[in-house]
């Protein structure tokens, strides 16, 4: 797959032309779709569930669901706080059956001030030497440890509003909670963070962790050969 060609198709299609051309069964928009939203909906069903195959897999049965019922989208609410509500139930019913606990995962944070939460991009121009693959483990870890000690309610909060740069009427819509109750949360949230790293890590990094290129490529790649399973079940029946 020409990966310049998915980007230029990502950038330039409108929501509302990926969701008619999806509703009529069009797996190359599907795709577009997909890796579109692949790193959202990542973070948030791994700021719910404890492990990276279980949110893997809650991503890859929530695009099915999206998939399902696209012709039902209505324009009044934004494509991707559907896509992410869909998958925030997917997690919390997984989360349900195999009681885990939630976590957010991937921050990275700027300590002149507070914590700033940077933006993970693909692992396309990541520094990896080994000295910086090892700095980038262990400073993972570090806030990793710091997001679990985080209240179940202000993981999620947290990871969609300092990660994401979601909206708070955007990540209300996705939580089903009041926007003052994300305000408030994400707040708190902040300065727990704050509080618990400050004297412990002194650096800012950019690209501290990653949404894996090759992780999304197995997650669009799942989800499309079982469309095609399912087109040639409901053809040969």
């Amino acid at each position: 797959m020409d990966m310049a060609t998915i980007d230029g198709e990502q950038a330039d299609t409108a929501e509302h032309e990926l969701v008619v051309r999806v509703a009529a069964g069009d797996a190359r928009a599907f795709e577009v779709l997909m890796r579109r939203y692949n790193r959202r909906l990542y973070r948030t069903a791994r700021s719910i569930l404890k492990d990276d195959s279980e949110a893997e897999d809650a991503v890859q049965e929530g695009y099915w669901k999206a998939y399902q019922a696209m012709s039902g989208f209505r324009a009044d609410a934004q494509l991707s706080t559907w896509l992410t509500r869909i998958v925030i139930n997917e997690s919390l019913g997984r989360l349900r059956r195999n009681k885990r606990r939630a976590e957010v995962i991937q921050s990275t944070e700027d300590l002149s001030t507070e914590i700033k939460v940077a933006r993970m991009e693909t692992t396309a121009n990541i520094d990896e030497r080994p000295d910086q693959m090892a700095w980038r483990a262990e400073i993972r870890t570090l806030i990793e440890h710091k997001l679990d000690t985080l209240p179940d309610a202000y993981r999620t909060v947290f990871m969609l509003r300092a990660v994401e740069g979601m909206p708070a009427v955007e990540v209300a819509a996705a939580l089903d909670i009041p926007e003052a109750t994300v305000r408030s949360r994400f707040f708190r949230a902040r300065r727990i963070m704050r509080d618990a790293l400050s004297d412990e890590v002194a650096v800012h990094t950019p690209d501290a962790f990653s949404f894996a290129g090759l992780r999304c490529d197995h997650i669009v790649e799942t989800v499309l050969a079982r469309l095609e399973r399912e087109r040639i079940k409901n053809h040969q029946s």
